[in-house]
């Protein structure tokens, strides 16, 4: 199993990338090699830090351009064709690597996805996937912000996309979805919310209703549908959580002198432990990550990679929903442009 890794994504590249690899070489079993993208002489003087580098697992393929995060991302991808995002997804395509790990530009890494490994027949909409924690088990969100205007249809098919990747990466036997809404009655919410509610109850999926955004942290689902821009807007109120809570926490015991062991609790809030967010929907596996990932992240995305490869996941999705997925209108990939140049 090979992994192609965008060395030069995240916001202090290609240090954090190295040191993620690294550490998935050393912590995740099974046999699969690593491949960083990006500046040779970079990279090498990193790994050149490294002591006892695992040997014949790692290699780099150069790439000579980065795609900046204030770039357009579809005028990007087309101009900058060496860049470690174009070159990371040419080596899935042409079947060099079998998944692609990126902490850069999202919206570069969505229109490349698209331009190169192209939608699944019969998928509309690929999707974001994101895991947010919870009381119980994780829950996986989507879409976390690859598409703002949504329609009933496609929600619908987020939850068959979401459903498949909780059953292959997060083990979950038959996954429950709900759908975000502002109250649990069918009728409620607006006509995407109410439309969207109709189609779920008849879609065959384990669909539990909808669920309203203070039952997510309860866990009474396994996968939560809701359009990108709520989806991103609750992804990233998540991601704020841990922050707030350590510093409220530290003040209280700063002010009462206890003595408290907070690693356990802040470790199962922080969003690298869940790694990175796949891109579901797309003719491969291609994991999007924080810009801001430490290694730890990095390796956990790695993770994320191997499983999605290990349980033939793309072809999972083709199975279930090449050729019964288009909508009334015969609605098929959105044109890259469209979809790319404001993410």
């Amino acid at each position: 199993m090979r992994i192609a890794l965008d060395a030069m994504g995240t916001d202090r590249h290609p240090a954090v990338e190295v040191q993620g690899a690294v550490q998935a070489l050393r912590e995740i079993p099974g046999d699969f090699e690593l491949i960083l993208v990006g500046d040779r002489g970079r990279i090498e003087e990193e790994l050149a830090r490294v002591d006892d580098l695992p040997a014949g697992r790692l290699s780099v393929v150069h790439a000579s351009q980065r795609i900046e995060p204030g770039e357009a991302p579809a005028t990007a991808v087309r101009r900058k064709t060496d860049s470690s995002i174009v070159t990371g997804l040419v080596l899935e395509k042409e079947g060099s690597a079998d998944a692609f790990v990126s902490a850069g530009s999202t919206g570069a890494v969505m229109a490349a996805s698209l331009f190169l490994l192209r939608p699944l027949p019969g998928v509309a909409r690929p999707a974001i996937a994101t895991v947010l924690p919870t009381a119980a088990d994780p829950v996986v969100m989507l879409d976390a912000g690859a598409n703002v205007d949504s329609k009933p249809f496609h929600l619908l098919q987020f939850a068959h996309l979401g459903a498949i990747y909780a059953h292959d990466v997060l083990r979950r036997a038959r996954p429950r979805v709900g759908l975000l809404n502002i109250g649990e009655e069918p009728e409620k919410g607006n006509e995407l919310a109410v439309e969207a509610h109709q189609l779920l109850a008849r879609s065959g999926l384990d669909f539990i209703g909808n669920v309203e955004g203070r039952d997510i942290i309860t866990g009474v689902c396994d996968v939560v549908v809701t359009d990108g821009f709520v989806g991103n807007v609750l992804l990233k109120f998540y991601e704020s959580v841990a922050g707030f809570f350590s510093r409220l926490v530290e003040r209280e015991v700063a002010r009462s002198g206890a003595k408290m062991d907070l690693q356990e609790l802040f470790r199962f809030l922080d969003y690298t432990e869940y790694g990175g967010a796949p891109l579901l929907g797309v003719n491969g596996i291609s994991i999007i990550c924080h810009g801001g990932s430490p290694p730890q992240a990095i390796k956990n995305a790695i993770r994320v990679a191997i499983r999605a490869v290990e349980t033939n996941m793309v072809d999972h999705v083709r199975r279930k929903l090449t050729g019964s997925m288009m909508d009334g209108n015969g609605e098929g990939a959105p044109q890259l442009g469209r979809i790319a140049e404001g993410a």
